[in-house]
């Protein structure tokens, strides 16, 4: 049984580790894959993010060992080395403990604890299907890509303090758009063809409005550290709706200086807005209907083949057992139950057809032959 020296010693190792592998975020390279786990994991805390970056930078989907097997039929690996994070410990403070906290919260974080995860790579079992999977391939689509740079512009129109306006790119001197701290305006270069740089460059300037207006504790941040951060935060929510945008430069973190307070303070701001954004993409997303599962394609049962068929049925069963929308669930039972009766009718087919081209075997007797001779 480790001491509890030895179990704080550990804990600081974590954190020292992640620490180590934050300040090695000096060039484009690394910088990708933090911005790839920061994207997978926006939901997480900061110290979190780092700490499974830290252990796991190829992590893409974490959960307890339980909750692999009783949320997504999946089991753990034999082996299988798990990644940790911290959790709060969350105590009900009595009132002399409030008095002397200064706070009237009934309840308050005493300390962390360290529990253990896995990653979905570490995991057998069921096919893990996400949102994500139906708005990447929903986003292929040229017009859907329109749609949703459409919508989040029309939202952020809709906010009392932000504007956002198209001009010709011939008049923006070689650049996308630009973000004009004095009036608050979002300018984008309307006539762009590519519908997927049009919308990082919408997510590039929205992060510039958020860290770096007038009002922003950030404004005097130097110009290149800015850059980096607009770009991350475009990066990661360009990530979060699978739509790849790694032909687009990220620009280099060189500029930043390399200490662990300023590091932290910038990864924490780009977390920050980073969130806000997803928040946002995901409620535009769902509300433009990209986020609803992919439905079976209309066509005749009767014309699939039997491998496709059967395909159909495991498919229909895994995305009755994830969804949590209970109209998605009654449909797909609906078409569950379609494929389930042309299966077992092509079934009784063929039973019938190998009866009849072997008379010889003996037939088992029908229900009410049995029932008379009782």
């Amino acid at each position: 049984m480790p001491s509890k020296a030895d179990v704080k010693a550990w804990k600081a190792q974590l954190v020292a580790q992640a620490e180590q592998q934050i300040l090695k975020l000096t060039d484009s390279g690394q910088f990708k894959k933090y911005l790839n786990t920061l994207a997978k994991f926006h939901h997480y805390s900061a110290r979190n993010i780092d700490l499974i970056y830290a252990q796991n930078p190829q992590a893409t989907q974490v959960a307890g060992f339980k909750q692999w097997q009783t949320d997504f039929n999946r089991t753990v690996n034999k082996g299988a080395k798990s990644i940790r994070i911290a959790a709060p410990i969350i105590k009900k403070l009595t009132p002399a403990e409030q008095k002397r906290l200064d706070t009237t919260d009934e309840r308050a974080i005493v300390g962390y604890r360290y529990l253990p995860i896995f990653d979905v790579a570490q995991t057998s079992g069921d096919p893990v299907l996400s949102a994500k999977d139906f708005v990447k391939e929903n986003l292929a689509d040229h017009q859907n890509v329109t749609s949703l740079y459409n919508a989040f512009k029309d939202y952020l129109n809709q906010q009392p303090d932000l504007k956002v306006s198209e001009v010709p790119l011939a008049t923006l001197n070689g650049a996308k758009g630009y973000f004009q701290p004095s009036t608050n305006e979002i300018v984008i270069g309307g006539d762009e063809p590519d519908n997927a740089l049009k919308l990082k460059t919408l997510y590039h300037e929205y992060a510039h409005s958020q860290l770096h207006g007038l009002k922003s504790a950030f404004k005097d941040r130097p110009r290149a550290y800015q850059e980096t951060q607009a770009e991350a935060v475009a990066y990661v929510a360009m990530q979060n709706i699978g739509v790849d945008t790694s032909n687009y430069s990220l620009g280099y973190v060189a500029t930043w200086a390399k200490d662990k307070a300023v590091i932290h303070s910038a990864l924490s701001e780009i977390q920050q807005v980073s969130n806000k954004v997803i928040e946002l993409s995901d409620g535009l997303t769902k509300q433009l209907g990209l986020q609803e599962a992919q439905k079976e394609p209309e066509h005749d049962l009767k014309k699939l083949s039997a491998h496709d068929l059967n395909k159909s049925y495991q498919s229909l069963q895994q995305q009755i057992q994830q969804t949590t929308n209970t109209q998605q669930k009654s449909q797909f039972r609906h078409q569950l139950t379609d494929v389930h009766q042309e299966i077992s009718k092509r079934t009784q087919k063929q039973l019938k057809a190998f009866a009849e081209g072997n008379p010889s075997i003996k037939q088992p007797k029908s229900e009410l032959d049995q029932s008379l001779k009782h």
